[in-house]
């Protein structure tokens, strides 16, 4: 059953992300009549919903008892202030990670933004300053998802806690910073034309594919780890390339993108190798 959740929550997770760059990059560049969807209010509205979801798997659990679902979130979240807390720095960094995958995808293409290449740098419809600038949020969401992905998987693995409390408490300090974000950033656009200014039924997937994004995340650091979720993401790489090329159309392979992408790809299976009884002596999660 254990063996089943593993690989049932990376298949899940490789269509998860494959859908969530191609249908987020293509909402981001949709021409319409109106304002662009904020991308801080789609933040919010995400961990808004994991949280609901959430707390919906907890009452399944709790046997649909409103009165068992009280008491277990009461016990687990209130109760239990310094373990709520330790939840702070992951959802700090996995908000700013968020809003950095939607500027990411606004300046880029679904195949650049998994991998960058030298072909687009020529684009016509892309300046250099909107490459630089998705190059650069693309680096900064790598870096900060290392960390926060082994801090969370150190948290899941040393705790008693389900994994569904620790997204409710994620999902409770993401939704904070999001709002600190929306008002520092975009306040003066919320007041004009309203939070949800430039929704449509294409900004409601991507929302709840972000959501369900943060749930199949958690589910895979819990029953396999964070190595494997890496591997899922070197199968979504393959997936939004071939489609960004043979669908999208937006993305011309040179022999320089298809290097780099091998690589990448040549890396994240190697760290499916187990480690060495040296290295797993340093390791944060030899436990």
């Amino acid at each position: 059953m254990f063996a089943n959740l593993k690989y049932v929550s990376l298949g899940i997770l490789v269509f998860q992300t494959t859908s969530l760059v191609l249908t987020m990059r293509y909402s981001r560049t949709l021409k319409e009549e109106g304002p662009r969807y904020l991308s801080s209010t789609a933040v919010v509205v995400a961990e808004l919903l994991k949280i609901m979801a959430c707390i919906l798997l907890v009452y399944k659990d709790s046997k649909c008892s409103l009165r068992a679902l009280n008491r277990v979130l009461h016990d687990e979240i209130l109760n239990k202030p310094m373990e709520t807390l330790k939840l702070a720095i992951p959802s700090g960094i996995y908000t700013l990670q968020n809003n950095l995958l939607y500027v990411a995808l606004s300046n880029l293409d679904a195949a650049t933004y998994q991998w960058p290449s030298d072909s687009q740098l020529d684009s016509k419809e892309l300046s250099a300053g909107s490459q630089f600038v998705g190059l650069m949020a693309v680096l900064t969401a790598c870096f900060s998802s290392g960390f926060a992905g082994v801090y969370f998987e150190k948290i899941l693995k040393e705790t008693k806690q389900s994994v569904w409390i620790r997204n409710i408490q994620l999902g409770f300090f993401g939704s904070i910073f999001g709002l600190m974000g929306v008002y520092i950033y975009d306040g003066e656009l919320v007041s004009k034309n309203g939070f949800f200014q430039g929704y449509n039924r294409l900004t409601w997937i991507v929302v709840v594919l972000q959501a369900l994004g943060g749930l199949v995340i958690a589910a895979v650091i819990k029953y396999a780890d964070n190595i494997l979720k890496g591997f899922a993401t070197s199968l979504s790489i393959i997936l939004s390339t071939l489609i960004s090329y043979f669908w999208l159309q937006d993305f011309v392979p040179t022999r320089v993108s298809l290097c780099r992408q091998a690589g990448v790809l040549w890396r994240d299976l190697g760290l499916l190798q187990p480690p060495t009884p040296w290295f797993k002596g340093f390791s944060c999660l030899s436990l």
